[in-house]
């Protein structure tokens, strides 16, 4: 579902229109810009980036200032022509991105700006389980309490990145018998499902109210929810996940982009970064931050997972085109 989120004021003339998640940037930050400028910055929502790539392609990359795109989907939008270069001069704050992700992913450097980096993996209600969770198995083998209570993600690559985890095989993998396994196991599962959509971060989230008892969800968005009701917790897998970059670009159709431009940098001054990290419960890639966050958030694992915690995790990678059509066949077969 696209939502609209926008603080429009009477007579004010520039606007500047985002396509991100939803509760991904602090609304407090935006209204500071927006005063600054003198603009407005309309948010546009996408639940998945499956989503976010159908509205890019339906509008041949134009229509939005600025663009939330992942690393996995960065060289394509970059090769398309959708990405404006990010420009020489007139952006002070990025010396203070962490070069380490900037190189992550092909397309990025020269035209993205690294803005969160987390994990995917499983929020759950504690107190409605008999036992932790801590693997993608009980997810895909689920005992008698998440039997129709469990949420998944309306994504290609998300949903079958469990079952071939849970399975011991890559998430890239292009093995036919491997994908037909692990659709085999979604199979298995989809009569214990309650919904393949994203949970909502509201008080009324399916997952706070306990209609949804485990679901896949991002570290940061776990963390969210936990806030009104401290009996979810969010895992990351025994047998890994995805480790997943966000990244700020500018459309390369925007007729703002020196605006859009000034907008990533404000981000990225290290006091707005810290305060942006701790409103949406995610690691930031800017290493000057880093002095303004508590100790508690740095040396939070579900924030900032260490080498160990992430050692069977991995990138998505682009998957040659047939392979690709497998993994969306087995997404429509499954959840269409």
């Amino acid at each position: 579902m696209l939502l609209f989120f926008s603080a429009v004021a009477f007579g004010q003339s520039r606007e500047l229109v985002f396509l991100t998640w939803s509760d991904y940037v602090d609304p407090e930050l935006v209204s500071e810009f927006e005063s600054r400028c003198d603009c407005v910055v309309r948010q546009v929502f996408f639940e998945t980036d499956d989503f976010r790539d159908e509205l890019m392609l339906e509008s041949e990359g134009s229509g939005f200032d600025l663009v939330m795109v992942n690393g996995l989907m960065l060289d394509r939008y970059r090769r398309r022509g959708w990405l404006a270069p990010i420009p020489n001069t007139g952006l002070a704050n990025l010396v203070h991105v962490d070069p380490r992700w900037s190189q992550a992913f092909n397309g990025a450097q020269g035209y993205a700006v690294p803005y969160f980096w987390g994990t995917m993996g499983i929020a759950y209600r504690k107190d409605l389980v008999a036992e932790p969770i801590n693997s993608w198995r009980q997810i895909f083998e689920p005992a008698a309490e998440l039997s129709g209570k469990l949420a998944l993600i309306r994504s290609a690559r998300d949903l079958l990145a469990g079952p071939l985890k849970a399975l011991g095989y890559s998430l890239n993998t292009t093995s036919p018998s491997e994908l037909a396994e692990a659709e085999q196991l979604l199979k298995e599962q989809k009569p214990h499902v309650f919904s393949y959509s994203y949970v909502s971060l509201s008080k009324d989230s399916t997952l706070v109210t306990g209609d949804v008892v485990a679901a896949v969800t991002f570290n940061g968005d776990a963390l969210m929810l936990q806030q009104h009701n401290p009996n979810i917790v969010y895992v990351l897998p025994e047998e890994g996940s995805e480790i997943w970059v966000d990244y700020l670009t500018v459309s390369s159709s925007s007729a703002n982009k020196e605006l859009a431009w000034q907008f990533v940098d404000f981000l990225n001054q290290p006091g707005n970064a810290a305060r942006n990290a701790r409103f949406a419960y995610y690691a930031s890639p800017n290493l000057a931050a880093a002095a303004l966050l508590p100790a508690e958030f740095l040396g939070n694992r579900l924030i900032y997972p260490d080498a160990q915690t992430l050692k069977n995790s991995e990138f998505y990678r682009n998957l040659p085109p047939r392979v690709e059509r497998r993994y969306s066949d087995i997404y429509n077969r499954i959840a269409e």
